[in-house]
């Protein structure tokens, strides 16, 4: 009896986590892929870009921040086996004798350029690459707080990893080749694993007397191959884990830095490396998420976890002890006493909502959820696609959707290739007097990349086509592409951190959309953010000293302001301006105060343009208030 309450409350977490927390198996595979075209886009001959971490796994969670690895590709590792040179690249070798397992230094053997040497320290007459120097040159931008072996934002929001690689695979991770196991990982994963090769992050052993000289080895790429391998209950477990940690022990500040996510996937790895893959299925969850709770606690009471690859590397180190040992396994061990049940400590998952009596209800919205989901994925991951933007990416987008013979890889690509064109003005210019003729050409250019820039959201590409032509005098024509604009802005459509509704879920239940590709979803539905800076697109009115985010039906009722302003329409002007501040006080698709203090400015420049001196006093002073 207790076994069948076991797997019927399994079954329901399983159901639970696929709508709340991880998503179906179909989401995890879209953002998955999502990863993969973006960082095959992003890659070229100088780096190559991997999206690590939950994020990059397919897994969107809360708290989940981008993790980013940049491969320094003209740079490579290899050990003391012979290696045909490549006269234009530099090589490092590795040595390990006087360093821990995991880590290794690397020293300069072939590449004395002055550049590289700018890198190394000069120790008995070999040179030796410095992680901290590297990390130190690597600052980018907002990218300018180390952070490990990452360089991160203020808000912790990116973390971006250069790394170097070495494509042979390196000898203490030998054994791991012909480790014997039941079904997984396959033999043909491994091959592939094995292929890929290993990389090197640029941290030390922390305490070594030559941590700014050494280098940990990392198995990421490998890793992600071994999650993607995953059946989606093992994901689950994974993610079981995460919350664990997450929501649970890590609100013991006694607790708090002591275990990571990384120690976690470890366990799960040597577990998922006992255990036959028949095990893992849904009914099963919880036996398999207890056993590695139970795994853990082991670990923790002898500590030493051993890194999956090598085994050697003890990956508590000298973190896990004396006192700092005892307090967790105090926690542990009472956690441990609540059984599979201390899940339920975590606020993501009540009691409730996690054992649903009616488990097909729940899967029916299954679709919906998707698409709730990967709204902010596909919103905040093109954001960032952009800030790297250059004519290389552009091109090679052209090239795959031309070439690409998967469907929803072509769409990804148009996807990205209609964001790309959110900064045609970086790659066109209007500012040629040579000819007539090259004007012409040049402005039929600029129409046809503004029109492409319409495959990403509802609304954004038209209002960016309208600015284009308001910033070209032709005030008419941006009036008529704002009203087609306003039309599209429906109530059910998506914006950006919404809350979905009832009528939102009856309508992805429709099939005309469960049939759909999420791309293809987002030009009916989405109402993305427009971005403002000072671009040439956008209008003088608006420049703001910092980019700026701001929701498409505001920035489409003040640019309709500025042509009737500037046609001296003066009834439609004023018209344009109340729809504009009854927007704001109604709140439609304002997501925060944030917005809406931006757009009491925005009001604010109208009423000032009309010479209302108060009410756009008024409009200033609740923008500050805000």
């Amino acid at each position: 009896m207790a076994d069948s309450a076991i797997k019927n409350a399994s079954i329901a977490l399983y159901h639970y986590l696929c709508q709340n927390i991880v998503g179906t198996e179909e989401h995890v595979k879209t953002l998955r892929l999502m990863n993969n075209v973006r960082d095959n886009l992003q890659s070229n001959n100088m780096l190559t870009l991997i999206t690590s971490g939950s994020f990059g796994e397919g897994l969107q969670m809360r708290g989940s921040d981008l993790d980013i690895m940049a491969v320094w590709n003209q740079i490579n590792i290899c050990e003391d086996t012979p290696i045909y040179f490549n006269a234009e690249k530099v090589y490092f070798t590795m040595e390990m004798e006087d360093t821990q397992p995991g880590f290794t230094k690397l020293r300069l053997v072939h590449g004395y350029v002055p550049s590289i040497l700018t890198y190394c320290d000069e120790i008995d007459r070999g040179y030796y690459f410095s992680n901290f120097s590297f990390k130190q040159r690597s600052f980018c931008g907002s990218l300018s707080t180390i952070h490990g072996p990452c360089i991160s934002d203020e808000n912790g929001i990116c973390d971006l990893a250069y790394c170097l690689n070495s494509k042979l695979w390196i000898m203490p991770a030998k054994l791991w080749i012909t480790r014997s196991n039941n079904s997984w990982p396959r033999h043909d994963l491994k091959q592939d694993i094995v292929k890929h090769g290993v990389l090197f992050v640029p941290v030390g052993m922390k305490g070594s007397t030559q941590e700014e000289l050494e280098w940990r080895i990392s198995f990421s790429v490998g890793e992600k191959l071994l999650i993607y391998s995953f059946t989606h209950t093992q994901l689950l477990c994974y993610a079981l884990l995460k919350v664990l940690l997450k929501d649970v022990i890590a609100l013991d500040i006694d607790c708090k830095e002591l275990l990571c996510s990384y120690f976690m996937k470890t366990i799960l790895f040597w577990i998922c490396e006992e255990l036959p893959l028949s095990i893992w299925k849904p009914e099963n969850l919880i036996s398999c998420y207890m056993r590695c709770f139970r795994r853990l606690i082991y670990c923790v009471e002898c500590a030493f976890c051993p890194h999956y690859f090598i085994p050697e590397n003890n990956l508590f180190g000298n973190k896990i002890h004396g006192k700092a040992q005892k307090l967790l396994l105090n926690r542990l061990y009472i956690l441990n006493s609540y059984g599979w049940q201390c899940i339920l400590l975590s606020d993501q998952i009540s009691i409730r909502n996690a054992l649903p009596s009616d488990i097909s209800k729940e899967t029916s919205y299954s679709y919906a959820s998707s698409v709730e989901r990967l709204l902010n994925s596909f919103v905040f991951d093109g954001e960032f696609l952009c800030s790297t933007f250059n004519f290389n990416l552009f091109k090679k987008c052209i090239y795959n959707v031309l070439s690409n013979k998967s469907s929803k890889i072509k769409y990804l690509c148009i996807y990205y290739l209609s964001k790309f064109c959110c900064k045609s003005e970086q790659f066109l210019s209007l500012e040629d007097t040579s000819s007539n003729k090259s004007i012409y050409k040049k402005y039929n250019t600029y129409i046809s990349t503004l029109l492409l820039n319409t495959r990403h959201d509802a609304v954004t590409g038209w209002l960016t086509l309208a600015s284009f032509f308001y910033k070209r005098k032709q005030y008419n024509t941006a009036l008529r592409i704002i009203q087609y604009s306003l039309l599209k802005c429906t109530p059910e459509k998506l914006y950006y951190d919404m809350q979905f509704s009832d009528i939102h879920y009856e309508l992805f239940d429709l099939h005309v959309f469960r049939n759909m590709h999420t791309v293809q979803l987002w030009t009916f539905l989405l109402l993305d953010l427009m971005c403002i800076d000072n671009s040439s697109l956008h209008p003088d009115e608006l420049q703001m000293e910092e980019k700026q985010f701001i929701p498409p039906i505001l920035y489409a009722h003040f640019l309709r302001f500025l042509c009737h302003y500037h046609l001296k329409n003066s009834r439609q002007c004023l018209d344009s301006i109340m729809d504009l501040q009854l927007t704001i006080e109604e709140n439609y698709f304002i997501q925060s105060d944030d917005f809406k203090a931006l757009s009491y400015n925005i009001l604010g420049i109208g009423f000032q343009m009309l010479g209302d001196k108060e009410a756009a006093r008024q409009s200033f002073m609740q923008s500050i208030k805000l």
